[in-house]
Parts: structure tokens; C-alpha cells; sequence
């Protein structure tokens, strides 16, 4: 019969214990790396990169240490607590009983995606102990945190003592900074940054947006305002490198203003697309706090177009506020654009249905914005190219182009493209496939003027519309 104290004999003993714990150290693979080398006589040296250059870092880190130079161990890193940026002193060993030290884990990775097919592989965590005999150093990756918000990744090296090591230091950052710097994964994409839940002020992830391409013939306003976005926009990122070498700032601010639906939004999709070297970032209301790396990004990543999305609702006063995160968004906005270097090939633009509620901020510190664009509900030869633009494959009589534009007088582009839809349902459940009517347009307008009260046609931008184009 087995003994009863053999389930106690088969745990291990406390030296064995030990022995386990210290296979999980660090100290002994650093002990083996820098001979005759305590972890705490190292010389290290940090950078933090921001969030979006992660990809490109890591990708110069797999070149370096993929064959460039040797390696002679690569490991994991595991923290209880992640809350503070991961430095090599967070690899020794911790004295205090209620330390916590990094230990040895397995490799950690996170899938990103930069617009690409698939998307890009990254490390959390790890550490690299490489080099030559006499020139030896340490690499670590890790999140860089600041009070405990997620400000980019971060990058130390450690060296022994000495003119060598320092030497290697700089050699290798200003090698990895310079080819992440080339890189620019996310460069010409359009993005905007995702906020942690329940921490409005760090960073989760970088999404990329595919917007669907907006041609010339695609945009429908007024030829004034046409002119204003050639002039102001496509002619003046032409003209750059003319303008620089007569040393002209290179960073411009632009407000478009209008209606609801007026296509202000539309136009900044052709934007993007008409400047495919630029990239694009769009900003709403939710993301006053990540403004700073909203900035930091446009830098990196310049040339850049940066689009603050209803400007109007970020200009509250500070009464108005949920908490300190949500400080006006426009006023740290004008500051930023005014820290910004002359230089900086960055394109501003704010968008607002409501102007008057921003003038004033923008009278007040004259130069942050240079062009004012409007975007006035559609004439009537607006609102046919609307109705045209917007038929898709319906089969349009003359009449019946007259009829709805003139039913949509008051009506904004939105508004025209919602009841081409509309119509089509009509004409689709009448069994008129894709003949056109003047029943199935009236059908539609009802529905979308009167059958949900006014509190629809605000919803639609038809605040102003009313059967046969009269005012209500």
C-alpha cells in the first residue's frame, strides 16, 4: 500500500521551488551575456516611438535581428501589472516582498491592421540579448506608458560601461529611428485612433478606414466653392516646394461650413483620395483627450491632412463638461496649430453646421484658419446633378427629373440621395422595376416629410422642405 505522506513527497522541495524561480529570472541570461557585468552597472538609453510607428518597428527590429546581428538569446517578457513602461531595471530581480519583476514568458503577439490584406504581426514584449564579444547589448520592447495611458512603444538598449557601448547606443538608435522614420506603414491611409474603454485618454488601437473613392465628377456645389478647394487645397499642395523655397509656412487651416448634408464630409472623402501622399486623419468630438496624439501622429506621419469633424460640438464651455478630459477640444486645437512648425506640411480642416458658434474662437486668434469654404443647400441646377448622380440604375423620364428637383427646393444633398432611394423601393414594391413615376416620388416624399412628423425631416436635413418645395 503506498504511504500516505508520498503526495507530500512528490511536491517540490523549496530549493527545487527556487531553482524553478530562478529558471524564470532574467539575471542568470544577463550574468551569461555580460560577463563579469552586474545587471545594475548597465548603461541604458531609451526611445519611444509613437503607437502608429509599431509596425515599422518591429519590422526593422526582425531586419537587425534577423541576420544583421547576431543574437544570442531572444525571449519573452511577462509583468503581472502593466500599468508603467517596461525598462530593464523591471527585469532584475525584486528584493521587496511585495515587488513585482518581469519574468521570462513566451513570445506574445498582436495582429494589426494597416490597410494591407493581412494584417501585420507585432510583439508585445521581448527582449533581445545580442552582439559581438566586447561589443554585447540588450534590447527590450515594451508599451510605453504615461500615468498609466498607452503613449507609444518603447525601445531601450542596454551596454556595459564605457565609450564602446555608448557608441553602439547611438549608431543603433539613429539607425532604427532613421529607417522607421522611411517606413511609414500607415503613411497615405486614412486613420483615427480608438480610445481604451473606460479611460477616454489612452490610446487602444490605430483603425484604418477604407473610404469609398470620391471622383471630381462626384462632388456637386456651387462653382465659387470649387475654386475655393482648388485654389486652397490641390493648387496649394502642388506649389509646396515652390512656396518653401520662398519660405512660406507650409501648414494651412480650413473651415467648411453649411447646412446638415450639404456634402462637407463628401468632399473631404475626395480629398483623400485626390492627395493619395497625404495622410489622413479624422477626428470627432469623443476624442478631445487623444488630441495631443492626434498631433504627434500628423508630425510623424506629415504630409497629413487632419479633419476635425463637427467642430461646433467641441467648442462647449468648460460648465458644460463631463470631466477635466473634456476640455475644449477647440481651444487646445488652436493651441496645438499654433506650436506647430512653420514647416509642417499639415492641412487643417474643421468642419461645423453651425459657424456662429465657433466665430468668435477663430476671430480671436486670427491665422489659424485661412479660408473659410461654404456649403450652401443645392440650386436647382445643383439639385439635378444630384438626382442624376444619385439615380443609379432607375430610368429617369425629363418630367420627372423637373418634379424632384422641383420637390427638393430647400433640400440637401443628403436629403435628394435618401429619396432617390426611396422612390426606387417605391417603384421596386409598385412591380414598375426601374421606371420612375411621379407616384412612387410623392409615395416617398410623404413618407419622409409627413408620416414622421418633423422630427423626421430634421433627421433627413429637410427641416425646410415641404410637399411641391413650400416651406413648412
Amino acid at each position: 500500500m503506498p504511504k500516505k505522506n508520498s503526495a507530500r513527497r512528490s511536491r517540490p522541495s523549496g530549493k527545487s521551488r527556487r531553482k524553478a524561480k530562478d529558471a524564470a529570472s532574467f539575471a542568470p541570461c544577463f550574468a551569461k551575456h555580460f560577463p563579469g557585468c552586474a545587471m545594475r552597472e548597465l548603461v541604458t538609453t531609451g526611445r519611444t516611438f509613437p503607437l502608429p510607428a509599431r509596425v515599422d518597428l518591429q519590422r526593422v527590429l526582425e531586419a537587425i535581428f534577423g541576420g544583421e546581428i547576431p543574437v544570442a538569446q531572444f525571449l519573452g517578457v511577462h509583468m503581472p501589472f502593466s500599468h508603467d513602461t517596461i525598462t530593464l531595471a523591471s527585469l532584475m530581480p525584486s528584493k521587496s516582498r511585495h515587488g513585482f519583476a518581469a519574468e521570462i514568458g513566451p513570445l506574445q503577439y498582436e495582429d494589426l491592421d494597416i490597410g494591407e490584406g493581412e494584417p501585420a504581426r507585432c510583439l508585445k514584449q521581448a527582449l533581445w540579448l545580442a552582439g559581438k564579444p566586447g561589443v554585447r547589448f540588450s534590447a527590450l520592447l515594451s508599451p510605453a506608458f504615461t500615468h498609466g495611458r498607452k503613449a507609444g512603444v518603447h525601445l531601450e538598449i542596454g551596454v556595459m560601461p564605457g565609450t564602446t557601448g555608448s557608441e553602439l547606443t547611438r549608431r543603433l538608435f539613429t539607425d532604427i529611428e532613421r529607417r522607421v522614420q522611411s517606413a511609414g506603414s500607415y503613411r497615405g491611409r486614412v486613420l483615427s485612433l480608438e480610445g481604451m474603454p473606460h479611460n477616454p485618454g489612452s490610446i487602444g488601437t490605430v483603425r484604418v478606414h477604407r473610404l469609398k473613392r470620391v471622383s471630381r465628377d462626384q462632388i456637386v456645389l456651387p462653382a465659387s466653392t470649387l475654386a475655393l478647394l482648388d485654389r486652397n487645397v490641390l493648387q496649394f499642395v502642388r506649389r509646396r516646394g515652390e512656396l518653401r523655397a520662398l519660405g512660406m509656412p507650409m501648414k494651412k487651416g480650413l473651415l467648411f461650413y453649411g447646412p446638415p448634408g450639404t456634402g462637407k464630409t463628401h468632399t473631404v472623402h475626395y480629398l483623400a483620395a485626390e492627395l493619395p501622399e497625404h495622410t489622413t486623419l479624422l477626428i470627432t468630438a469623443e476624442q478631445v483627450a487623444l488630441l495631443g496624439e492626434y498631433m504627434q501622429l500628423a508630425r510623424f506621419l506629415q504630409p497629413a491632412i487632419v479633419v476635425i469633424e463637427d467642430a461646433d460640438l467641441i467648442a462647449r464651455a468648460r460648465q458644460d463638461m463631463n470631466s477635466p478630459c473634456e476640455e475644449s477640444l477647440l481651444n487646445r486645437l488652436l493651441n496645438e496649430m499654433d506650436g506647430l512648425r512653420e514647416d509642417a506640411e499639415l492641412l487643417f480642416i474643421l468642419t461645423t453646421n453651425r459657424p456662429e458658434q465657433i466665430e468668435s474662437a477663430l476671430a480671436g486668434r486670427p491665422g489659424r484658419i485661412d479660408q473659410a469654404v461654404e456649403f450652401p443647400l443645392p440650386d436647382a441646377d445643383g439639385r439635378r446633378k444630384l438626382v442624376w448622380l444619385y439615380a443609379g440604375g432607375l430610368a429617369l423620364a425629363d418630367d420627372i427629373v423637373e418634379l424632384l428637383v422641383q420637390k427638393t427646393q430647400q433640400g440637401s444633398a443628403a436629403f435628394i440621395k435618401e429619396l432617390m432611394r426611396r422612390s426606387a423601393q417605391a417603384s421596386i414594391e409598385a412591380g414598375a422595376g426601374a421606371k420612375l413615376t411621379q407616384a412612387h416620388v410623392e409615395l416617398a416624399l410623404d413618407e419622409m416629410l409627413f408620416s414622421g412628423g418633423s422630427l423626421n425631416r430634421q433627421l433627413l436635413g429637410a427641416a425646410e422642405v415641404g410637399a411641391g418645395g413650400r416651406k413648412i
